[in-house]
């Protein structure tokens, strides 16, 4: 309500008080007799200019934003126009909001795959280490009934893209948080060839600016089953479209060899391209690192390749990461053990040229890290400690601060909280399908 009174001053500052303060300084300036001035023109809301009455609306958080669409017909065009829409994404987000909020998921019981669903309230300014703790306020989601159950886990964060979530487990869902939309997507109806068995699937989530489509793909490892073993098989590709709300295979060919060593824990969308981290074998057998993209427009595969970032698997970790405002993809190396870690972070400084990647800096030793799962702005990185704890460091000011978030087995991942007022719905069809989810305070 405080952001709605705020609106409203507004407002009464530009139809009441500046054009009588206009008048006044006009009057002054000509210093004529108040009998010969002209009457006062009142302007209604309805008459501003529509440049300034978007400038103000896109400074007003998402919920309260939805309620102005309901205060004339003037508004509610503006606020569901689609460049408003994407505009105000980037203004709000960008230049409104001083404190980067995150969103959060994880298991606090080590016997329950109940995922909790957060957006914690972060001051980055704040240094708070363990012996100094303050209370970090937060919001637990209230999901439907039939998906808060020890049955219904989500294991993975991709987004934002424009706003929008995708957590990928059981069900794999989007969800626009800001509006409190959340759409489980259907199952995929592509049966697994007889004898042949899936043992991995890599997922990957985007934008298709030419469709305006939002798009999950999915890559399936699919192996043969021969006389109680398994043999190596091969590659089978899928995607799924918010548009048609329906999944279809891909022809697209993955550029073979290659190998994937997982989905990434941190969200790396760039160019509207989604990344794998993989390897390739050279004659030796050894293992190099390499980079699997995926363009959600062409919907086709890269390879890119990686420089010696380091020497073993076995002794060091890495983990993709966007970079420059999502412009270009990095690499952060770590120490797998190490009670005091630093960390490396390398950037591709031209996306289109495998060739251009550079050691930007290092950072460290840092005690309280242990595994990365986020990245908060530029150089905040969102890290589990020890104790399974989510931990904000900021390697420019060396601050840290514990976040008092807690996720068993591994299962703590975060990101980036982003207002939008980008809707799911896609039709009356998907409008079914699409339910509505509530916040509450944790305390």
């Amino acid at each position: 309500m405080l952001f709605l009174y705020f609106l409203v001053f507004l407002l009464f500052l530009v139809v009441i008080l500046l054009p009588r303060k206009s008048n006044e300084i006009l009057s002054s300036k000509l210093a004529l007799p108040r009998a010969e001035t002209r009457p006062k023109e009142k302007i209604s809301i309805e008459h501003l200019p529509e440049e300034l009455l978007s400038n103000i609306l896109s400074r007003l958080p998402s919920k309260e934003l939805q309620k102005c669409k309901f205060v004339c017909k003037s508004w509610f065009h503006i606020i569901k126009d689609p460049h408003f829409v994407t505009n105000y994404y980037v203004v709000y987000n960008n230049h409104i909001v001083t404190n980067h909020d995150l969103f959060v998921i994880g298991r606090p019981f080590p016997s329950s795959k109940k995922t909790f669903i957060s957006l914690l309230s972060c001051n980055s300014n704040d240094n708070i280490t363990n012996k100094n703790k303050e209370h970090v306020p937060s919001k637990v989601l209230n999901p439907p009934c039939e998906y808060n159950s020890d049955h219904e886990y989500w294991t993975e964060i991709m987004g934002p893209c424009n706003g929008i979530y995708f957590l990928e487990g059981k069900p794999n869902l989007m969800m626009n948080p800001s509006l409190g939309q959340f759409k489980a997507l259907p199952e995929s109806h592509f049966a697994t060839p007889f004898g042949g068995n899936s043992l991995m699937d890599y997922t990957g989530f985007g934008f298709d600016p030419k469709t305006n489509d939002y798009k999950v793909v999915v890559i399936k490892d699919l192996w043969i089953r021969e006389k109680g073993e398994e043999h190596l098989g091969w590659w089978r590709t899928e995607l799924y479209s918010l548009n048609s709300n329906s999944w279809r295979k891909l022809d697209a060919v993955l550029p073979l060899p290659i190998e994937i060593w997982s989905s990434s824990r941190v969200y790396t969308l760039v160019n509207n391209c989604c990344h794998w981290l993989g390897y390739v074998e050279d004659e030796l057998g050894k293992r190099k690192d390499v980079v699997l993209a995926f363009d959600m427009v062409n919907e086709t595969f890269r390879k890119i390749h990686v420089p010696r970032v380091r020497d073993s698997r076995e002794e060091s970790s890495a983990t993709l990461v966007p970079r420059d405002e999502s412009a270009r993809i990095g690499v952060v190396v770590h120490p797998v053990r190490a009670n005091e870690k630093s960390y490396d972070v390398w950037v591709m400084k031209d996306y289109w040229n495998q060739d251009s990647w550079v050691k930007v800096y290092s950072v460290g030793p840092v005690q309280v890290i242990s595994t990365l799962v986020g990245i908060c702005g530029r150089d905040q990185f969102l890290w589990k400690n020890n104790n399974e704890e989510l931990v904000m460091y900021e390697a420019e000011s060396g601050k840290v601060k514990c976040l008092q978030v807690f996720g068993k087995n591994d299962s703590l991942r975060a990101a980036r909280y982003m207002e939008s007022i980008l809707s799911l719905h896609r039709g009356n069809e998907f409008s079914r399908q699409c339910v509505s989810i509530d916040w509450v305070h944790d305390r």
